[in-house]
């Protein structure tokens, strides 16, 4: 049944006037209760975990800019071409972007075309056969009755629209876009991560290398020790149980050596994985872990700017948004579904009477459908939707004190660490001093060799912590860097 012209203009004006009239709430961003500045340590001296509580951060640095180390640039740098996990990322946000194709599409009318090309047979009397003109011809079968068939053809176009009266198809095009944002803002939080993996493995490695460095060190002394004790007990001046405390203590150390290169082989395959190869060295930068730069002063910048700059309060916040345009999904469809459909087209039995203007018709149509029962189906979606968005928003508050805490926990174990690691400086020093004091004390026969290796030991000792304690604060400020939001820009 065609729609008279003015009933048409009618449903088309009312259609244009309600067009923005979207059911549904607006999106406001939560109130977020954000501390005036980030807790960090109180009463001790100035020094590089100070947080300064300036509209700078540390955060908003490129990440080329806050690692020093020309190889762990390069490693960072390949890492960001060939990382698995960053292709992965890059792929979902291809994803998000064809369901954002997809989705938009539904906004717009569908058309269609056919062509149609189809014989028809009729039967008649008697007669030989002839050829008809135009699209048919007919022939004579045994029995000496003939059958006349038809070839008809034609064109046709097909449109329908769904009129987005409510924002029904909008809002699912809107929480689509929301979707793909969040996707985009994963996919930074993947990157930036993948930068603290690498810087951290990285240091974990120069960690591993300087504990090979300091054992092998340490054997090479062990073997003089052994043969100063085997010196002097020859001469009379040493005991046979000091040569054999030297060998023991030379054995340990040894020991230890297989089970670090152990480490550092596993360590170096754990760092090709992030970058994408397969397992083998990797290569080390003349710069020492004791040369590392740290900072003089650490600015964290002001709380809320961290709302701005943390890719995972974005993905979350991007998700809340998306849920809220499903709720205006869910509302919209409570409303009546207005549609419109028409067709057109020509169709002929003589080709060359295809394009004449008998051969064409057309058909238009309009639709309002209203659900009248579906079982309470559709409140619960709203309903559904609703819950989705509370707990989205919890999520997002969630991620916010998360990130605070996250800051705080930095500033204050990079404080800590530096501590630890200038009293270990200290410890090392000490140790280093009362083994050669010692040592001279065994020389000249007023100490056992018993102190000697106790001091020694302890001298070993102090290194090797004083080695994970430079491990510790330089990994906690690649921590700091991430968690105020840096690495992804």
């Amino acid at each position: 049944m065609s729609v008279r012209k003015p009933a048409f203009l009618l449903l088309s004006a009312v259609t244009l006037l309600a067009a923005g009239c979207t059911p549904g709430p607006v999106y406001h961003r939560p109130a977020v209760n954000a501390p005036e500045a980030y807790r960090a340590p109180v009463g001790v001296d100035s020094t590089p975990a100070t947080a300064t509580a300036t509209a700078a951060s540390l955060g908003a640095e490129q990440w080329a800019a806050v690692f020093q180390d020309p190889v762990l640039k390069g490693l960072i740098q390949e890492a960001i071409h060939n990382n698995y996990d960053l292709k992965i990322a890059a792929q979902r946000i291809l994803e998000a972007q064809d369901q954002l194709g997809i989705t938009r599409s539904q906004q717009f009318p569908t058309v269609d075309a056919a062509a149609i090309y189809e014989p028809t047979s009729s039967f008649g009397g008697s007669g030989s056969s002839s050829s008809g003109s135009g699209g048919s011809s007919s022939t004579s079968n045994s029995n000496g009755s003939s059958s006349k068939q038809h070839y008809i053809g034609g064109l046709s176009l097909t449109g329908a629209w769904n009129l987005d009266f409510w924002g029904y198809y909008r809002q699912q095009t809107v929480a689509a876009r929301d979707q793909l944002l969040a996707t985009e803002w994963a996919q930074k939080v993947t990157l930036s991560t993948v930068i603290e993996e690498v810087a951290t493995a990285y240091f974990q490695l120069r960690t591993l290398d300087a504990e090979l460095a300091i054992t092998q060190r340490t054997v090479q002394a062990r073997r003089q020790y052994l043969q100063l004790t085997r010196t002097l007990e020859r001469g009379g001046s040493g005991t046979l149980e000091d040569v054999r405390l030297a060998q023991e203590s030379l054995y340990q150390a040894q020991a230890a050596i297989p089970t670090l290169q152990l480490q550092i082989a596993q360590q170096e395959n754990a760092i090709r994985i992030l970058l994408g190869r397969n397992p083998g060295p990797i290569a080390r930068s003349s710069l020492s872990v004791v040369d590392w730069p740290a900072p003089k002063a650490v600015p964290a910048g002001i709380p809320s700017q961290l709302l701005e700059r943390r890719p995972d309060i974005q993905e979350a916040e991007a998700i809340l948004r998306a849920d809220n345009a499903n709720i205006r999904v869910a509302r919209a469809a409570l409303f009546p579904h207005i549609s419109l459909s028409a067709t057109g087209g020509t169709a002929s039995t003589h080709l060359e009477d295809l394009f004449n203007a008998g051969s064409f018709g057309w058909y238009a149509s309009g639709a309002v459908a209203q659900s009248v029962f579906e079982g309470g189906r559709l409140r619960a979606n709203i309903h559904l939707t609703e819950a989705q968005k509370q707990a989205a928003v919890l999520g997002y508050q969630q991620t916010i004190k998360q990130a605070f805490a996250s800051v705080s926990d930095s500033l204050i174990a990079l404080k800590r660490y530096r501590q630890y690691r200038v009293q270990e400086e200290k410890v090392a020093f000490a140790a280093k001093d009362a083994t050669r004091l010692s040592l001279m004390r065994y020389q000249a026969g007023a100490a056992s060799y018993l102190e000697v290796l106790t001091n020694e030991t302890t001298y070993y000792t102090a290194q090797l912590n004083l080695a994970a304690a430079r491990e510790q604060e330089a990994i906690s400020f690649v921590q700091l860097y991430n968690s105020l939001g840096g690495g992804w820009q």
